[in-house]
């Protein structure tokens, strides 16, 4: 934890604790390449927690493999850097476990829609109270390049010469269609709207889902353009799942902001009153 920058608390001054985004950065210096839209993501995050004026160690940023699965190491809250494609079964776990703290899961689209694909969709379906953040730059960049599940099939590489035909996975559809409470995009180019988006993501209730485009410069330089490409969704959110379907269907990519904010009660979390103790456990197994 930041101890030099942490505020006063509740208790000593009779009002909520004012925080900076300072207060949830680390002492580790980030490490991608320059000019990664994950830089200005990790920014948005600290940012969203300042506005809510979470307590750092009221957080738990749960991460798989990749860029973005860094993130948890450059805050200063409590953090888990997990295995490939299974971060959102370690964050379900800590919020069903500790329902009390704010679970923010991150990734990319590689962790989290190929080998993790599984993983997402029963997240969205359970609807347990966490958010899930995926940093979208349609590349797998930290093994040097190769198409992920949301590559353009046309996309031509030296790893993959002509493109790979396949059909480009689509996030926001598979989250809306899987259950998920909350579905939006946002674009690191704008940290501040992406800051705002996060932050009415980590209040809504149930299982909130925000696709990041966050590009690539190194594999995909071509994506600098994303900036004179993203535009604001021409609709209001709404919160009715059929008509967010719709929109989403027709939708080219780079609409911004809060497509879907529903009202499906979120999964049940609560401690048991009476927690089963280790040699209870173990004398069950023995039996």
């Amino acid at each position: 934890m930041n101890d030099t920058a942490t505020p006063a608390s509740v208790a000593e001054t009779g009002r909520p604790a004012v925080r900076t985004p300072a207060n949830y950065k680390s002492a580790t210096k980030p490490i991608w390449c320059p000019g990664c839209g994950d830089y200005s993501v990790l920014s948005s995050i600290t940012k969203a927690f300042s506005m809510l004026a979470l307590a750092p160690e009221e957080v738990v940023v749960v991460s798989g493999i990749g860029c973005s699965s860094r993130i948890p190491a450059y805050t200063s809250c409590y953090g888990f850097h997990g295995v490939h494609g299974r971060a959102l079964a370690a964050g379900t776990g800590v919020k069903l476990a500790r329902p009390e703290l704010t679970v923010l899961v991150a990734g990319g689209d590689g962790d989290g829609y190929s080998i993790g694909g599984n993983h997402f969709l029963h997240a969205c379906r359970r609807n347990v109270d966490l958010t899930y953040v995926v940093m979208d730059n349609h590349v797998y960049g930290m093994t040097k390049g190769q198409p992920s599940p949301t590559t353009e099939p046309d996309w031509d590489s030296k790893l993959a010469p002509g493109g790979t035909g396949v059909r480009a996975f689509h996030p926001l559809v598979i989250a809306l269609a899987s259950g998920a409470n909350f579905v939006a995009r946002a674009f690191s180019g704008d940290p501040n709207g992406t800051a705002d988006i996060l932050a009415q993501a980590i209040r809504h209730p149930g299982f909130s889902f925000v696709e990041i485009l966050s590009p690539c410069v190194t594999f995909r330089p071509e994506q600098r353009t994303w900036k004179e490409n993203v535009h604001p969704a021409p609709v209001a959110e709404t919160d009715d799942p059929a008509r967010a379907a719709r929109r989403v269907m027709t939708d080219d990519g780079f609409n911004m902001g809060v497509l879907y904010a529903g009202r499906r009660k979120p999964y049940p979390l609560g401690r048991r009153a009476d927690p089963v103790g280790v040699a209870e456990l173990e004398a069950e197994f023995a039996a």
